[in-house]
């Protein structure tokens, strides 16, 4: 299972967040903007593709009104992107790989990205099921 140093990391977070506690009060007290820049640049090699990838999840307005920190909500579906990709890093052991694997469609998950599943918490829920079978070799 993926811990929470994996996903602060992704996150920017540095090591002030050791804890899933941490973690979920970092969540809580609203995550800095910079943290979806830097998920934005790890899922997307290309700088347009992480741009638009970061206003399908904070639309334009929005993320130019907010000054330094995102709400608990847009915190929350950011931290449940960047806990996907950490849990893909994690099964897969190569970070291109898992940026592929979130990118490229697969039947279990309707033929949506893992990434386009995950927006929900449901959709999370169905790609972390697809990642433990991969990770214990179930088919898939």
């Amino acid at each position: 299972m993926v811990t929470a140093q994996p996903i602060a990391e992704i996150l920017g977070l540095g090591t002030s967040v050791r804890s899933m506690q941490e973690l979920d009060s970092a969540v809580n007290a609203g995550l800095p903007k910079r943290s979806l820049v830097l998920l934005s640049s790890r899922l997307y090699r290309d700088a347009r593709a992480a741009s638009a990838f970061k206003f399908k999840v904070i639309p334009a307005a929005t993320w130019k009104r907010r000054q330094k920190r995102l709400s608990r909500q847009e915190s929350e579906r950011i931290e449940r992107l960047a806990r996907m990709l950490a849990f893909a890093e994690y099964v897969l052991d190569d970070r291109d790989e898992a940026r592929q694997w979130m990118n490229a469609p697969h039947r279990e998950l309707d033929g949506n990205t893992p990434l386009e599943a995950a927006q929900t918490e449901i959709g999370a829920r169905r790609v972390e099921s697809v990642l433990n079978k991969l990770l214990f070799g179930l088919p898939v």
